[in-house]
Formats: C-alpha cells, structure tokens, sequence
C-alpha cells in the first residue's frame, strides 16, 4: 500500500540549497520505508543500516538531480535503495567467497547463517534490478505506473512490460522456492501365488 508523503518537495528544494534541517526531515520521514524495503533485498550477513545509510548519502551527493514523484522522494529512493542492496550483496558475497579460501577457524557458527528469510522474499532477491525496481514500486510501495515511469526515467509502456514480466518472473522463482521435492517411487507389491488347491 503507498504510503509515500507528498511533503518532500519544500524540504528536498532547501536541502539542495544546503539546508541540513529540511534534509533531516526527509529522512526521518523516509527511512523506515526504505529500511523495511532494503531488509527485503540483502541477506542477513549484510548490514540493512549500512544500507541505508548509504542510500540517503547517494540522495544528500545527488539532492539537485533527485527526481520527486508528486512532490514525494520516496519512489526515488525505492530505486536507489534496490541498487545500493545488490551492490552491497555483491560485496559481501565476493568478502565470503575469499574467506571461504582460508583455512577454517575455531568458532561458535553465526546464527545469522541459519536464519531463514522466507521464500517469497528469497524469491524477490532472485529477481534483475529491473523487475525489483519495478515491482517495488509499483506492488510493494503501491505508487501509479505513471509516477513508476516518471521516476525509472522510461515509458509507462516500458513500466507495464516490466511489470508483467517482473510478476511471471516473482511467481515462476516462489513456485520453485516452495516446491515440494518428489517422492522417491517405491517398488511394487507383488502377491504370491497361492499354494492352496490347485488343478484336479
């Protein structure tokens, strides 16, 4: 459901003039959407706070080319919050894969390797940047394909192929998820002749 304010363009016009106050107020306005929205995307070993933090960096380094939706940032960093988390999984992942190199320590196991995220949204990490932008923004935060396009920087008829694809994609990546692995066949039964009466 969109819960996005429209509120943010007196603000976010004052934070491009270096007004700290009006910048801070947007992000108090925005930062649990965006926290939830990036705790969808990474995986436990990666740091959500850092996340964030990292994405209204990017919006602080980029306030005069941030495109508002309806006087509302929060489409905007929707997007940027999708493409900071893939970065930032990637890191962790390539952090992990050379650690895997070393010899293995001593150690209690991590908790967090044992966390499960739920295969709706281990199905939504899966997932291009695209089809996560898109479906971000249009199912989960719940803004318009008008105001999707208006913020991706492409058609609304891209938006709705997108879209499309984005949703067969999510649907055909959960059914995989939580798919019910085959039962091994079992041998036939067979019943022996019986050893009674017979031919006269």
């Amino acid at each position: 459901m969109r819960t996005g304010s429209g509120d943010d363009a007196e603000d976010w016009a004052a934070a491009g003039r270096g007004d700290g106050e009006a910048y801070g107020r947007v992000f108090d306005r925005h930062r649990d959407r965006v926290h939830r929205h990036a705790l969808r995307l990474v995986p436990p070993e990666v740091d959500v706070d850092d996340v964030v933090a990292v994405v209204f960096l990017e919006a602080w380094r980029r306030r005069r080319s941030a495109r508002l939706v309806d006087g509302d940032l929060l489409p905007w960093l929707l997007v940027t919050a999708t493409n900071v988390a893939r970065n930032a999984t990637r890191a962790t992942m390539r952090y992990r894969r050379l650690l895997a190199t070393l010899p293995p320590a001593d150690h209690a196991p991590d908790p967090a390797d044992r966390h499960d995220d739920g295969a709706a949204v281990a199905a939504f990490r899966t997932l291009s940047a695209a089809d996560q932008q898109v479906l971000a923004l249009c199912v989960i935060a719940g803004h318009r394909e008008a105001e999707a396009a208006e913020v991706l920087g492409v058609p609304i008829g891209t938006v709705k192929s997108r879209l499309s694809r984005a949703r067969k994609r999510l649907g055909a990546q959960f059914a995989e998820q939580t798919a019910v692995p085959a039962a091994p066949p079992t041998a036939p039964t067979t019943t022996a002749p019986s050893t009674t009466g017979g031919a006269r």
